[in-house]
């Protein structure tokens, strides 16, 4: 499966700083802003598996939301 969010980047001396505002506390980190995006990706696969493990036995829908 793929999901696609949007990313805030934000440069600092030692790097780059990446966060998703649609996953609150999903935050990484790196020396350029391509290793900072792949960190990225791995920390929001590892944030949506621990809301998965949290998730398990609860009844959980799918919606579709439209964003003009």
């Amino acid at each position: 499966m793929v999901l696609k969010y949007q990313v805030v980047v934000e440069q600092s001396e030692e790097g780059f700083a990446v966060s998703i505002p649609g996953l609150p506390g999903c935050h990484s980190q790196g020396a350029t802003e391509q290793e900072a995006l792949e960190n990225i990706t791995d920390a929001a696969r590892e944030y949506l598996a621990v809301v998965a493990e949290l998730n398990q036995g609860k009844i959980i829908r799918e919606v579709e939301v439209e964003v003009a």
